[in-house]
């Protein structure tokens, strides 16, 4: 697994992961207003660029985490955060391990089926694909996505960085940001049962601007998680609040490992 990591060697860990389309540098700033007390942490899932895997699965993706967290971490985080993808990937794992962290933040996660979309994704990115490269056409997407200006670069290069192949696999697995506003929340990783065993201090969050089917999750992700609880935040798209507001989302953090 790679990954960046900041503040190491301080005692508690903290790990995000990032959603479908972006990378570590979803989480740069907060990691940045992090690490003067905390070892931030943050992998690149499989398939994106740097990762030096192809994406197979969200559950594989949850097997590298833990296996990390085990051979190097003592078997136990302080806190695990993650995005839409990255939050598909933090239930997985909490599905599996719901003492691995004290604390966790999901946001922006879909697990509502919808076959019919993760059956056109393959066809809709055969067309698209070709233009990913092309500077105006990234942009277009970008802004589509509503994602602060400053992270564009990272966004551009990391695109053209992704290949067809792994990009439709985390198309269908999750509701990736790269392909664009029409598949961002379709696809869906659908939730387990064993969620119903976890013992983490657990948010989750939601943007009020997201769609019907996204508000939903996050309310059927909350019902599941026992002592959870429940935030819509007006006006913020998918990842808003991770991606657009970073020091509100680094003092949220903050708060809850305080409280926990």
């Amino acid at each position: 697994m790679n990954y960046r990591e900041y503040g190491k060697g301080h005692a508690e860990h903290i790990i995000l992961l990032h959603g479908g389309g972006l990378s570590w540098w979803n989480y740069r700033t907060e990691a940045e207003l992090l690490e003067d007390t905390f070892h931030v942490i943050l992998p690149v899932l499989d398939g994106h660029a740097g990762s030096g895997r192809p994406f197979t699965s969200i559950e594989d993706n949850a097997a590298e985490i833990v296996a990390f967290i085990d051979g190097e971490l003592g078997g136990s985080v302080a806190l695990i955060g993650g995005l839409s993808l990255g939050a598909q990937v933090l239930l997985a794992i909490l599905a599996g391990r719901g003492d691995i962290c004290r604390c966790a933040l999901v946001e922006s996660a879909c697990v509502i089926p919808s076959p019919l979309t993760c059956a056109l994704a393959g066809p809709a990115l055969g067309m698209s694909y070709g233009l990913i490269r092309n500077r105006r056409f990234s942009r277009l997407q970008f802004e589509a996505l509503h994602i602060r200006e400053d992270l564009f670069g990272d966004y551009y290069r990391d695109s053209c960085l992704i290949s067809r192949e792994d990009m439709t696999a985390f198309l269908r697995a999750s509701s990736a940001f790269s392909a664009g506003k029409s598949l961002r929340a379709s696809s869906s990783y659908p939730l387990k049962d064993s969620l119903s065993g976890c013992r983490a201090r657990v948010q989750v969050a939601v943007g009020g601007k997201e769609d019907r089917r996204m508000l939903r999750s996050a309310a059927m992700i909350h019902g599941m998680i026992p002592g959870s609880t429940l935030e819509v935040l007006p006006g913020l798209h998918h990842g808003g609040l991770s991606l657009n507001r970073p020091a509100e989302y680094a003092a949220r953090l903050r708060g809850m490992l305080v409280e926990a």
